[in-house]
């Protein structure tokens, strides 16, 4: 393969190099473009242009791969605990025993929130969308902890703030939930596990023992490692362009939620269980969407069947629908609405109209199921979402500020008038 591209600009040739991933991607390296020929690229929505190099997550859309660090999605959601995925992710490596209970104690150690928090809460008003409140109170950590300010003080102080939001991440999302239906919260236990301490802070009740499911458990353990990170997508990109600038972590992770909170990135799967209830209203009649889905008159469109980047198959989808599967059978679920996501769910399956063009039911389809039926609001999904993004964003960010990158500032073709005078006011008619 040539080491270098050549491109032709009003009869001037230039030569840019090659770069080849370990996963032998090729891209093109423009860097110098505009200063040897003083044009750029356009590409809008970024879709033909990498913006960084990174050793996370490679991920083939033809092939439906997804593996992070090497280890693919498939083993790391049957053999792994999230906080496992989590130290992975950011620190590069899989734990060692040694290193993992010290990484899992020092999580447990940081679980609580400072009590003001609370008094934050009491000021929103009634019905407030929870991914708003998500991203005003990680953005106020940064007042709880100013010496995370400086993003360049120091490995340990550096390591010390991604814990603080690891470890408080599920506390405040549970917080949330409590809020939205005027419960008091209920605080960590550090003798439970990462994913038990969020479900037990979810569903408890002050009055009443909550017994943890393990097929609850199991399921959210996967869900949330499912959603750990996926490459350079709209919020990553964000945390990343925003971390360039050296903003501190709380402010470049709520950044990522604000974009997450987008109908078009996180706000999927929320629309699957809309859609679903939105048939249900409508009579329950699933072969009617499925016809109308097939009619290419009708603007109608089945949510949660194909994916933007995967051409073939989601591969966290085909992990996940075993766990759907799982607790719907443990919870014997009687809903018209999860029934048409069954009937939905066989007719892609096995119809050669969905077979033919390749659109298969992906994660968010699974992961809505899975969520109404654990018993989450729907306001809540794109929050758990965040959840579990979480992991990845701060690994985006560390590594960004690692390779020392420059602070993000994209090019643009302008097409706005060309110069012209201006005219006082009391001259123009």
């Amino acid at each position: 393969m040539s080491e270098t591209a050549k491109i032709s600009i009003q009869g001037v040739e230039t030569e840019l190099p090659l770069l080849v991933g370990t996963e032998n991607e090729v891209g093109i390296d423009i860097s110098g473009l505009r200063a040897a020929t003083g044009a750029v690229t356009l590409d809008f929505g970024y879709k033909n242009t990498g913006s960084t190099t990174s050793s996370i997550t490679y991920l083939d859309g033809e092939a439906g791969i997804l593996r992070h660090r090497g280890y693919s999605i498939e083993e790391l959601a049957d053999k792994a605990e999230f906080l496992e995925v989590a130290y992975l992710l950011i620190n590069g490596e899989l734990p060692t025993k040694e290193q993992y209970d010290a990484w899992d104690n020092e999580i447990r150690r940081h679980t609580l929130v400072n009590t003001d928090i609370q008094n934050m809460f009491d000021a929103w008003p009634t019905g407030s969308h929870p991914m708003g409140q998500l991203i005003a109170m990680i953005s106020s950590l940064s007042s709880f902890y100013p010496e995370s300010l400086n993003p360049n003080s120091g490995e340990e102080a550096r390591m010390r703030t991604i814990t603080r939001l690891l470890a408080k991440m599920p506390t405040l999302c549970a917080m949330i939930s409590k809020n939205r239906i005027g419960h008091p919260i209920i605080y960590p236990k550090n003798n439970l596990s990462y994913v038990e301490n969020y479900l037990n802070m979810t569903f408890k009740h002050v009055t009443e023992d909550y017994e943890l499911d393990p097929v609850f458990v199991r399921a959210m353990n996967k869900l949330l490692i499912l959603h750990a990170d996926h490459e350079q997508n709209c919020s990553a990109s964000t945390v990343r362009l925003v971390g360039s600038s050296h903003a501190n972590l709380y402010a470049s992770i709520s950044a990522g939620v604000a974009a997450l909170w987008g109908p078009l990135h996180g706000g999927a799967n929320q629309q699957v269980i809309e859609m679903l209830e939105a048939i249900a209203a409508d009579g329950g009649d699933a072969q009617k969407y499925i016809d109308k889905a097939k009619d290419k008159n009708d603007p109608f469109r089945l949510m949660g069947f194909g994916h933007r980047v995967y051409k073939n198959f989601d591969p966290r989808a085909i992990i996940i629908k075993k766990s759907a599967d799982e607790v719907l059978e443990k919870l014997g679920v009687s809903d018209p609405t999860l029934e048409i996501a069954k009937k939905l769910e066989q007719a892609a399956l096995s119809d050669p109209y969905f077979i033919e063009r390749k659109l298969f039911p992906n994660v968010d389809f699974y992961s809505g199921i899975i969520y109404r039926a654990m018993g989450f609001p729907v306001e809540m999904f794109t929050v758990l979402f965040a959840l579990g993004r979480l992991p990845g964003w701060i690994a985006q960010w560390r590594e960004m500020m690692d390779d020392k990158q420059p602070i993000g500032r994209p090019r643009q073709i302008y097409t706005g008038p060309v110069s012209r005078s201006f005219t006082p006011l009391n001259e123009r008619g």
